[in-house]
C-alpha cells in the first residue's frame, strides 16, 4: 500500500510517530515526513533513526502556512498531533481548542487543498460522551472530519479512536514503573477505574486497518480488553516482587469511572468487523424534513461498549502484557 509513497506524521515525535517508523523504515515506502514543533525532539529522533527516508519539518498544526507547505507531494497523512493530557486540558481549555479542533481543521483544508490521498485522525475513547476538555475537543474534532468528508471530492478522510495505549508518555504504567523502582507508594486515584488496554502496536495496526478499509467519514474503533487500575498496580507489584504499598489518592480532575468507545447510539448502527468495529457517517443532507420521516431503530435495550463490560484480562495475561511491552524485572 505504501510503495514507493510519501506518508507525513502530525505530531511525529510521539510515541505513536515513533511506531509507525519502526514499522515502516525497512519497507518499500519512498519517504516518512515527520512534523511537528519541538525541534529537540526532532534533533534526538534525527540522530538515533540515522535514516534519509525520514524528513523533519517544522512546525505547529495551528500554523496553517507550515501544515500546507510540509503536505506538498504528500500522498497519505497519520494526524496524530493533539494535546492529550487531561489535567492541562482542564486548566487551558482553549489550547485544546486550538490544537485539537482549530488545528485538525488546518490538517484538513490543506490535504484536500493539496489533494492528499487519504487522512488517517486519531481520536480517544474520551470523545465518546466526554465530560472533559480534552474529549469535548476530540469529539468535535471527529464531527469536523465527518463534516469534511462530505465535501472532500480527492481526499479520503477516516478517523479511528482507542483507549489507553500503554506505556505512551504520561500514562500511568510508567509512573507505577517509576514509583516501584524507587521505593515509593503506588497512587491509584480508584482501584476500580477500569480502561482500555492497546499496545502501541495495536495502535499502528489499528490505524493501517483503517487506512486500507475505511471509506471517508468512517470511524474504526479496536475491539480491546480492559483492566482495572487496582489490578494493573497488582501486575506490576507481581512482576517486579515490589513490597511498594498501595495509596488510594482519589479521582483526579475529570476522570470517568470507565472509559466508552462507541456509545449506545453508534453501536446500534457500528458494522463488525471481526476485531474491529466501522461507524459509518451519517450522510443525510439538511432537508430536516426526512429528520421527522426517516428514523433509525430506537436505542432502548443497545448498550454502549465501554472499559466495564468488554473483556477484563486476568492477573496471569496483564501480566503477559506488561512484560510482552518491556515492564519485567
Amino acid at each position: 500500500m505504501f510503495k514507493d509513497k510519501v506518508l507525513l506524521i502530525t505530531g511525529g515525535t510521539g510515541s505513536f510517530g515513533n511506531a509507525v517508523l519502526n514499522k515502516f523504515l525497512d519497507t518499500n515506502i519512498k519517504e516518512i515526513r515527520i512534523f511537528s514543533r519541538d525541534e529537540k525532539k526532532q534533533h534526538d529522533m534525527r540522530v538515533t533513526i540515522n535514516n534519509d527516508k525520514v524528513k523533519y519539518y517544522i512546525g505547529d498544526v495551528r500554523d496553517y502556512s507550515s501544515v500546507e507547505q510540509s503536505l506538498n507531494g504528500v500522498d497519505y497523512v497519520f494526524h496524530a498531533a493533539a494535546l492529550k493530557q487531561v489535567p492541562s486540558c482542564e486548566f487551558y481549555p482553549i489550547e485544546a481548542v486550538k490544537t485539537n479542533i482549530l488545528g485538525t481543521e488546518n490538517v484538513l483544508n490543506a490535504a484536500i487543498k493539496q489533494k492528499v490521498k487519504k487522512v488517517i485522525c486519531l481520536s480517544t475513547d474520551k470523545a465518546v460522551y466526554p465530560i472533559n476538555s480534552m474529549g469535548i475537543s476530540k469529539a468535535l474534532m471527529e464531527k469536523l472530519m465527518v463534516a469534511k468528508s462530505r465535501l472532500s471530492e480527492d481526499t479520503v478522510l477516516v478517523g479511528t479512536r482507542y483507549g489507553n495505549v500503554m506505556a505512551s508518555r504520561g500514562s500511568v504504567i510508567p509512573l507505577f514503573h517509576d514509583q516501584i523502582l524507587n521505593t515509593q507508594p503506588i497512587t491509584i486515584t480508584d482501584p476500580e477505574m477500569t480502561r482500555f488496554m492497546m499496545t502501541l502496536h495495536d495502535a499502528v495496526e489499528l490505524v493501517l486497518y483503517a487506512f486500507e478499509n475505511g471509506r471517508s467519514g468512517d470511524i474504526f474503533v479496536q475491539k480491546s480488553p480492559a483492566s482495572s487500575i487496582g489490578d494493573l498496580a497488582n501486575a506490576m507489584i507481581k512482576i517486579y516482587q515490589s513490597k511498594s504499598e498501595i495509596n488510594i489518592i482519589g479521582t483526579r480532575h475529570a476522570e470517568k469511572l470507565y472509559e466508552t468507545l462507541l456509545g449506545k447510539e453508534e453501536f446500534l448502527g457500528a458494522e463488525d468487523m471481526g476485531l474491529y468495529y466501522r461507524v459509518s457517517a451519517d450522510n443525510r443532507d439538511l432537508n430536516y424534513n426526512k429528520y421527522f420521516t426517516e428514523g433509525v431503530q430506537v436505542t432502548s435495550g443497545i448498550d454502549e461498549y465501554n472499559s466495564h463490560n468488554t473483556s477484563r484480562l486476568k492477573e496471569e495475561e496483564l501480566i503477559s502484557l506488561l512484560k510482552s511491552i518491556g515492564y519485567s524485572k
